[in-house]
């Protein structure tokens, strides 16, 4: 059996996540304590005890889900299961910086800046309400890229999220967007709303946040990773550490391309897929793409241990 571990993106984050992985792991508390080392605060405070709303904030949801999935990762090498236990690594967004991580491509301090970087880079390039984001369910790529083009009148407005059959995001100006979803439910959408988000996140106007990162990822070493890394933007593998750093800058504006991602890894053999950290997310989309790969999710002590009980049994 061939098995990848996936790391979630933003919108899984909640209050308390990790908590318990912390208490019961020395290893997965010593993550939390590096990334608010790193950050000069307290993150887990937030993570743990903070208000939803401000953890939602993207330049500190970013980081906190990435220390959550490392945490988790940490756990799991605790019980005897490493890195090597997966034949290769994806992250959705955000979720590609904590693959790297886990896959020793990024030290977990140069990750943790990075995506608060990422995340503050990303607000600012878009004055708050100026740009959207939009779930368009029941239509497939082609079709929403047509509703894209349809609804741009000379603004921006692109796939933003390829996530599963039914699932495309777009994003762009707000405007567009507001025209994607009339469009979208002319073309006989099942629904099309718009996201609770802050930026419009993958689309041409995240440029600004793609030069930041560029200048960003310059100054962070990036070693080849201990197994290959499924990038966004290419929907392959990808090992080079020169090649990563473009590709992570080419995400910023790029589409996250999962859907193809996931039919990528079950076409190299991957029969089992771990979705490390928190929240199912994935692991619906991934339900939703390729039946016959199980799903299995690792964001507690109690995941953690049934996930060794498996390999072992």
């Amino acid at each position: 059996m061939s098995r990848a571990f996936v790391f979630p993106g933003q919108g899984a984050q909640t209050i308390g996540m990790g908590k318990e992985l912390a208490e019961a792991y020395p290893a997965a508390r010593a993550v939390f304590d590096e990334v608010d080392e790193a950050l000069g605060e307290s993150l887990s405070s937030l993570i743990w005890e903070g208000e939803q709303e401000e953890l939602t904030l993207t330049q500190n949801a970013q980081p906190a889900l990435m220390a959550t999935s490392l945490a988790a990762m940490r756990a799991l090498e605790a019980e005897g299961i490493g890195i090597d236990a997966a034949s290769m690594v994806a992250g959705h967004s955000l979720g590609e910086y904590s693959a790297l991580a886990a896959a020793g491509a990024l030290s977990l301090a140069d990750c943790a800046r990075l995506l608060r970087t990422r995340g503050e880079a990303m607000q600012k390039a878009v004055p708050v309400g100026e740009g959207a984001m939009a779930a368009i369910l029941g239509l497939d790529l082609e079709a929403v890229r047509e509703v894209a083009e349809g609804a741009a009148q000379g603004e921006v407005c692109q796939a933003a999220n390829d996530n599963d059959p039914g699932q495309v995001v777009v994003s762009g100006h707000k405007a567009a967007v507001e025209r994607a979803v009339e469009l979208a439910k002319e073309k006989g959408a099942k629904r099309a709303m718009l996201l609770p988000v802050s930026a419009p996140f993958h689309c041409a106007l995240m440029q600004p946040a793609a030069d930041v990162m560029a200048e960003a990822l310059a100054a962070v070493e990036i070693k080849a990773p201990s197994v290959p890394v499924v990038a966004n933007v290419r929907a392959e593998a990808v090992s080079d550490p020169d090649e990563i750093r473009t590709l992570l800058v080419e995400q910023v504006t790029g589409s996250v391309r999962w859907r193809e991602s996931v039919l990528y890894m079950a076409a190299q053999g991957v029969t089992e897929v771990w979705e490390i950290g928190a929240g199912k997310a994935l692991s619906g989309m991934i339900r939703r793409i390729d039946r016959s790969v199980a799903c299995r999710n690792l964001g507690t002590p109690g995941d953690v241990t049934a996930a060794k009980d498996a390999l072992n049994g």
